[in-house]
């Protein structure tokens, strides 16, 4: 597709609009709450539990304003939360108990045929003038809604860009180094990996080669490789890039804690300078501290050419557990939560309903910069199926962490290739 369409196509998205991951918040052990406000008793008493990976939301209060309003139009029900700590495996070990609450974020590795098994399918009007509307269906059915969507880019701190003497947006890689080591030299910490949270690596590995070959199915493609990981193809490339990073001295000091919340308020103060991130992660920053005029976003220069491509991709999908005894009000809430709560805007989310506009100021900065979308794809069953019988938790971070530690990455992708390889044989059979 040409330069011309790819903006075209831009300035539809911008018109009719969508816009995505990215697990945010999760810190601490299991979080609950329930909305405090009065509730009317005018129909019968249910509560509706909700899981969520949106920790931060529970304690500071926002998800306890949309349980109230839900509960005005709904008198009677009571919405409780449950934070999960780290929702990508711990959702996997609830779905082997069938212990699900009403309403939950859907799983990324669980194959769509297997959907029905654990999710109540979704009346169709709900999905009216909403986009990634058949990422989580199957039989002529949907069973999860996008909550937002986002793409992903580097998050910055003017003020800290401004005291390193970086007066221009690094636009190639070379830059982008050059940049590093100025912010390394005026004390402050060029890039946050959050390698110790684990789950924000995914936005180095499967998130980037999604979209720095400029194909949108590179990852489904693995699905027919024998060997899909390399030194010198895109996995070789991105992880090289954090190694990097790492070898320089331009990430935090102590990788191996998890300082997913410590490193928004480092970020906000000026103390540290950059994400690679999705844009929900703008308004954290601004809610740690941070002014919204203060902080940036541009798209990452992962090479040194002139074409830039970015992601354009849903965030967690919602859905109602098929186990709920309260189908109905979930899929209410569902319809309420991602359409009507809020959570779209306080999140940072590009939305996802076609005729609403995205309220990101930041989001127009990144825009100018001309990168070409590419809109997410699905990932196949068969891809997950491989990946699967191979025990590569995909979307985890959890072997990204292991090959950017490895001394040897080469020999790690030859382990993981053998793995691969046998997974495939055993899938193909």
């Amino acid at each position: 597709m040409s330069k011309s369409t790819y903006m075209l196509v831009l300035v539809v998205l911008l018109c009719s609009i969508s816009i995505a991951g990215c697990q945010k918040g999760n810190r601490g052990d299991t979080d609950k709450t329930e909305p405090t406000g009065k509730i009317s008793q005018e129909g019968p008493a249910v509560t509706l539990n909700v899981l969520t990976n949106r920790v931060d939301l529970i304690e500071n209060g926002v998800f306890q304003t949309y349980a109230d309003q839900f509960a005005e139009l709904h008198p009677g029900v009571t919405v409780t939360f449950e934070g999960l700590q780290n929702y990508a495996s711990d959702i996997m070990v609830r779905l082997s108990t069938r212990n699900l609450g009403d309403v939950l974020l859907l799983p990324n590795n669980i194959k769509n045929e297997d959907l029905p098994d654990y999710f109540e399918p979704l009346e169709d009007n709900v999905f009216e003038q909403i986009r990634f509307s058949d990422f989580k269906a199957f039989g002529g059915q949907r069973f999860g809604i996008a909550t937002g969507a986002s793409t992903t880019g580097i998050v910055y701190n003017k003020v800290a860009f401004k005291k390193a003497g970086i007066e221009q947006i690094p636009t190639t890689m070379e830059q982008f180094l050059a940049a590093c080591e100025q912010l390394k030299q005026a004390g402050i910490v060029p890039v946050y990996l959050n390698y110790g949270a684990q789950w924000p690596l995914m936005t180095w590995g499967e998130d980037l080669v999604s979209y720095m070959t400029g194909d949108a199915d590179y990852l489904n493609n693995m699905a027919s490789q024998d060997e899909p990981w390399a030194i010198d193809n895109a996995w070789g490339q991105a992880i090289t890039i954090v190694k990097t990073l790492i070898d320089r001295g331009y990430v935090e000091k102590q990788l191996l804690t998890n300082q997913w919340e410590t490193s928004k308020k480092e970020l906000a103060d000026g103390r540290a300078a950059m994400y690679l991130m999705g844009n929900w992660v703008i308004n954290q920053i601004i809610a740690a501290g941070a002014k919204s005029e203060d902080i940036g976003f541009f798209p990452f220069p992962y090479d040194n050419s002139e074409k830039r491509f970015a992601p354009l991709s849903p965030d967690w999908f919602v859905g109602v557990s098929k186990f709920s005894n309260n189908k109905e009000l979930a899929k209410a809430w569902v319809e309420f939560f991602v359409k009507e709560s809020g959570y779209v805007d306080d999140s940072g989310f590009l939305p996802v309903v076609e005729d609403r506009q995205p309220s990101l100021p930041q989001f127009q900065q990144f825009l100018s910069f001309n990168s070409e979308f590419l809109e997410r794809k699905v990932a196949s069953d068969l891809l997950l199926d491989i990946s699967n019988t191979a025990q590569i938790a995909f979307w985890s971070g959890d072997y990204i962490q292991e090959w950017i530690a490895s001394p040897d990455l080469k020999a790690e992708f030859d382990k993981y290739n053998q793995l691969w390889r046998e997974a495939r044989k055993i899938t193909n059979s």
